[in-house]
């Protein structure tokens, strides 16, 4: 037998002792394969930046058709609930203050008047700013309802509407759903999160069972172990990928437009820099409290440099320097370009070049600490 194929034998037969080891250890199974599964499921239908039945209350001192006809367009859009009549203004702090209602609207008593006689007819809007995010997104919807009011109006009085229209396309997310968005985001967090987790518990774990050492007396040279505990998590982080998509398109009906091929690429690519991570943390590991701590110091702030919740143009320059070396900002671009926009290979470069560095280098750092440590 050549040394070549006896060294893949060796990797081979280490990487299946790896996989019975993670299948017979109850915890490791769990943690493949159950949290997942229940993370993309709860986040796919709790995370959206969209709203719905927003409650509203009106105070509504106008006796005129007007002020009604404008009331009745929130009682038929599907953002907003009016659940509350007011009778006067002192009810609007208690109304903002219990959070029994997001934004009031106020009509004057000569509102319909207003109107009537071609005057500016304002229109009082009270937002709960508490959550501003929130408050802007409702802000929003209602006045796409109001400018619509307003050119009706125009138009049914003889009068001249607005002069410029506005005639919206949204590209690659055409109904502008926030969860065709975060979705693909979190099927990336979540193959960081099981590929790092795996790797990172492999060593520690069998120092705490007192195997390790009976590793080191076999023939195995340290570039043999680090592959047999490298390559499970390379595996495990792909077939996570995969059923997280599977999931997406069938459960979510988000489509995928772009090349197979690529985002296999990029995945590949990123599970390598993320192992290559977990085998750091690994290799520095006594125990797997340590290495679950260690995994978890890394991922908050992969996290939040990834541009998953906060674009990365709108961080500090230097924070923005610092982006550059987090695997996770490069598949996010990848995960979102294959499902929505429908990149290909050459698209996508420029996100694959940098995951492949970082893969070696993680690696490269990963192999230097498990043969200092090994002994």
């Amino acid at each position: 037998m050549s040394g070549m194929t006896a060294f893949i034998w060796r990797v081979l037969a280490l990487t299946k002792k790896e996989f019975l080891a993670l299948m017979r250890d109850k915890r490791s199974r769990v943690v493949i394969i159950v949290p997942p599964i229940m993370q993309l499921l709860v986040f796919g239908f709790a995370a959206t930046y969209d709203l719905n039945n927003v409650p509203v209350a009106i105070l509504n001192e106008d006796s005129g058709l007007q002020s009604r006809e404008l009331i009745s367009r929130f009682n038929g859009s599907p953002n907003f609930d009016v659940r509350h009549y007011l009778d006067n203004e002192k009810q609007i702090e208690s109304i903002i203050d219990g959070k029994q209602a997001l934004l009031v609207l106020h009509f004057s008593q000569d509102f319909s008047t207003h109107l009537q006689r071609g005057d500016p007819a304002p229109l009082q809007i009270i937002l709960d700013g508490r959550n501003s995010n929130t408050a802007m997104i409702a802000m929003n919807y209602l006045r796409e309802i109001v400018l619509d009011y307003n050119a009706t109006w125009l138009v049914s009085q003889g009068r001249p509407g607005p002069r410029v229209t506005l005639n919206s396309r949204a590209w690659y997310n055409e109904n502008l759903q926030s969860r065709w968005f975060i979705i693909p985001g979190i099927v990336a967090l979540l193959t960081v999160v099981v590929a790092l987790l795996v790797t990172a518990l492999s060593v520690a774990r069998e120092r705490e069972a007192g195997t390790f050492d009976q590793l080191l007396v076999t023939p195995f040279t340290p570039l043999e172990i680090l592959l047999g505990k490298g390559i499970p998590g390379v595996i495990i982080g792909v077939i996570e990928a995969s059923a997280a998509v599977i999931l997406m398109v069938l459960l979510f009906e988000i489509p995928f437009r772009g090349s197979i091929g690529a985002f296999y690429l990029g995945t590949f690519l990123f599970v390598l820099a993320a192992v290559g991570v977990g085998l750091m943390i690994s290799s520095l590991s006594i125990t797997q409290q340590q290495a679950v701590l260690g995994a978890f110091l890394f991922l908050v702030p992969a996290v939040i440099l990834s541009g998953f919740a906060t674009p990365i143009a709108n961080m500090p320059e230097a924070i923005q320097w610092l982006t550059y070396i987090n695997p996770l900002r490069y598949y996010l671009l990848v995960v979102r370009g294959v499902m929505l926009e429908g990149a290909d290979f050459a698209l996508l470069f420029n996100q694959f070049w940098p995951m492949a560095i970082i893969a070696v280098i993680s690696l490269g750092v990963a192999g230097w600490l498990f043969r200092h440590r090994m002994y």
